[in-house]
C-alpha cells in the first residue's frame, strides 16, 4: 500500500462500455487534481484513450495493483470480478462503481461518482474481507487445473442434450448422485449470484459457510445445502456418464472436464478485500439491488399505535394506518440508500 504523498490508485474499467470512458476520464482528472496518481493496465488504458493522459501511469507487468492503496472498478459485476482477480492478494481493497444493471458487488452507483472520489481522496472507507474458494481439478488422480473464485465454482454440462451424472462428496464421505445440468459451490458473497438463480438461499456476507446447490437435478433429494466453512467439498463426474462437463470459476475461467474428473473446493486462505463507503446493513443492499417492495411496511406504525394505547390518551383511530398513509412507511425506508 502506498504511503505518504506517493498515493496511487489502480483504475479498472470496462474497455467496451462507452459510459466507462467518460466516467474514467472524470475520475482520473479529479484524482490527479488531488495529487493522487492513477495506474491502468495497458490494454484498458489504450481502449479508453487514456494511455497518454498526464494523470495515468500505464502498468506493463502482471501485477498492476502492486504499490496501490485501492483498486477502483468502473463497470458491472463482470468487471468487478475481473478487478477482484487483480486485487486479490495485493492488500489493496476493491471499490466497485456500478455502471451495469444489478451490480451487486458494487459499493456505489454511477450518480454517486463525485462523492465516491471524495471518499477515496479522504480515505473515508472501511474494509471488509470476503471469503474465496480454492479449487483443483484432477483426472486419473493427477491435478490438471487449479484456480480460485469469489462468487462460485460451477461444474456444468457441456452439451445441451446430455445431463451430467455427478457424485457429491462432503468431508470425504459421499452424499448423493445427481443427474443434473450442473452443481454450484458458492461463498456467501456468491449466494446472490448463480446459486441464487439455481434456487439456493441468500446468505449474509458475514456468515462463514459454503453452499452446495444442484442445477436442475433429476432427483428426489436435490435441496441446496449450507455447510461449515472448513468443509471439504468434492464433485466427481461419473466415469460412464454420457455427457462431458466444464469447470467455471466466477463464470470467467474455465476448463473442460472429461468423465471421471474430480473437482475439489475448499475455503481459500486468501480473501478478497472490499472497500465499504456506508455502514448500511445488508438488508438495505438486498432491497435496493433486487428492487424489493417494502411499500406498506408498518412496523413503526404498529409500535406507535401500541405506545398510544399504553399511554391511554384516548385518541381515536390510533390503530395501524392504511397502506399508503404517511405513517405506513418510515422516512427513508421506501427509498433505501445506495449501499
Amino acid at each position: 500500500m502506498s504511503t505518504g504523498d506517493n498515493r496511487r490508485i489502480l483504475l479498472v474499467a470496462h474497455p467496451r462500455r462507452q459510459e466507462a470512458t467518460a466516467v474514467a476520464l472524470g475520475v482520473v482528472d479529479r484524482l490527479h487534481d488531488a495529487g493522487i496518481g492513477v495506474v491502468m493496465a495497458r490494454e484498458e488504458a489504450d481502449a479508453l484513450g487514456l494511455s497518454s493522459h498526464h494523470g495515468v501511469t500505464v502498468a506493463e507487468g502482471g501485477n498492476p495493483a502492486r504499490g496501490c492503496e485501492l483498486v477502483c472498478v468502473l463497470g458491472g459485476d463482470g468487471t468487478i470480478l475481473r478487478g477482484a482477480e487483480v486485487s486479490r492478494g495485493s492488500g489493496a481493497p476493491l471499490l466497485g462503481v456500478n455502471l451495469g444493471h444489478v451490480g451487486f458487488l458494487a459499493e456505489a452507483e454511477r450518480e454517486d461518482i463525485s462523492a465516491t472520489v471524495e471518499h477515496i481522496v479522504r480515505r473515508a472507507y472501511t474494509v471488509e474481507e470476503r471469503m474465496t474458494l480454492d479449487v483443483t481439478a484432477h483426472v486419473d488422480g493427477t491435478p490438471v487445473y487449479s484456480s480460485w473464485a469469489l462468487n462460485e465454482v460451477t461444474v456444468e454440462k457441456a452439451n445441451r442434450e446430455r445431463m451430467l451424472e455427478i457424485v457429491a462428496e462432503i468431508d470425504g464421505r459421499p452424499l448423493t448422485t445427481w443427474g443434473c445440468d450442473g452443481v454450484v459451490v458458492a461463498t456467501p458473497t456468491g449466494s446472490t449470484a448463480y446459486a441464487f438463480s439455481a434456487g439456493g438461499p441468500v446468505v449474509w456476507p458475514d456468515v462463514e459457510a459454503l453452499l452446495l446447490v444442484p442445477i436442475s437435478a433429476h432427483a428426489l433429494f436435490a435441496r441446496p445445502l449450507v455447510v461449515g466453512p472448513s468443509s471439504h467439498l468434492a464433485l466427481e463426474v461419473v466415469q460412464d456418464t454420457l455427457g462431458t462437463g466444464a469447470l467455471w470459476c466466477d463464470g470467467r475461467r474455465a476448463v473442460d472436464l472429461p468423465p471421471g474428473a474430480r473437482i475439489e473446493a475448499v475455503r481459500s486462505a486468501t480473501p478478497v478485500r472490499l472497500a465499504r463507503l456506508s455502514t448500511s446493513p445488508f438488508t438495505d443492499r438486498l432491497v435496493a439491488k433486487f428492487d424489493l417492495s417494502i411499500h406498506g411496511w408498518r412496523g413503526e406504525a404498529r409500535r406507535e399505535a401500541r405506545r398510544s394505547k399504553e399511554q391511554g390518551n384516548g385518541r381515536r383511530g390510533g390503530g395501524v394506518p392504511p397502506v399508503g398513509s404517511s405513517r405506513s412507511v418510515p422516512s427513508g425506508a421506501a427509498t433505501p440508500p445506495h449501499v
